[in-house]
């Protein structure tokens, strides 16, 4: 058995399998985040957030696969009777973008369900999420990565209702700079204002959020926006102060077996010391924040 101390990922995500009252644990392999090579996705199983069995092989790549490196941020959604993974993949000669693979079970195996990523092949793209809107259509909401556009963005796509492909072009929802919490960063001579993880979440009172994740004076940071019109395209507006400052974040939010509405997220960020956290939320006037 291991403790959440013992697992080294980033990005953790937490589905819960009602049927089985076992949460099933994905992320990115931390020993191989930042390599030009990955071996897959792994997940693990537990029933208390605390002690985990795994890794277990969730996606193996096949022989023909695009990507060989930047295995990222696996999200696995369950989307009309199967099991959806969203998960960022990178290439020497292709850019990043986010693949949709698809599996049975929510172990896996998962295989693609398209040729390649589903968003745009001309942009640096990262942490691709599910969004179903009130009409029952589907949508990837990802980021448009700093390192291609300076100012990073987080954009929708509407997907077909196989998740196969996209309809239509991206929508621009904002950019990282409209947080007033956010502080640009340098990178290897390179700055920007960086946009990862972006996360939807409906409160009790309708209201739609997102959570999202960036830098600010306290390290690597969450920060939320409210959809003023309760739908994905907004327009969207920056809650001025964040939901946590202290050098952690790419989160999610899920509910446990009870019914209490947790955050999972990693920390610290740099490497090799990231670990899976996992801690209670209760919602307010001001959308969430930690118990």
């Amino acid at each position: 058995m291991l403790k959440n101390m013992d697992i080294h990922i980033r990005d953790p995500f937490v589905l819960p399998v009602v049927a089985e009252q076992q949460y099933y644990l994905y992320g990115t392999t931390g020993a191989e985040a930042w390599t030009n090579s990955a071996s897959g996705i792994d997940c693990y199983t537990g029933a208390d957030l605390e002690t985990w069995e795994g890794p277990f092989p969730a996606f193996r790549p096949p022989a023909d696969f695009w990507a060989d490196r930047n295995f990222w941020a696996p999200e696995v959604h369950a989307f009309r009777g199967c099991y959806y993974m969203f998960a960022s993949f990178k290439a020497e000669d292709a850019r990043r973008g986010t693949q949709i693979l698809a599996a049975a079970a929510p172990q896996g195996p998962f295989l693609p369900v398209s040729d390649g990523p589903v968003t745009p092949r001309d942009w640096e793209c990262l942490d691709g999420t599910l969004f179903v809107d009130a009409e029952d259509h589907p949508w990837i909401v990802f980021c448009h990565e700093w390192v291609q556009v300076g100012d990073g963005e987080i954009c929708a796509l509407r997907l077909s209702d196989d998740l196969a492909s996209p309809v239509g072009q991206p929508h621009l929802l904002f950019r990282a700079s409209e947080a007033p919490w956010a502080q640009e960063v340098n990178s290897k001579g390179r700055r920007g204002y960086v946009t990862d993880g972006p996360w939807l979440h409906r409160l009790a009172s309708g209201e739609l959020i997102m959570l999202w994740s960036s830098f600010s004076a306290g390290g690597y940071t969450v920060g939320i926006a409210r959809s003023v019109s309760g739908g994905i395209l907004g327009p969207w507006e920056q809650v001025p102060d964040p939901l946590y400052a202290g050098d952690g974040g790419h989160c999610m939010v899920f509910r446990t077996f009870d019914g209490g509405l947790f955050l999972a997220y990693h920390r610290p960020n740099p490497f090799p010391d990231e670990r899976p956290y996992f801690v209670p939320l209760r919602e307010t006037a001001s959308g969430l924040e930690i118990v």
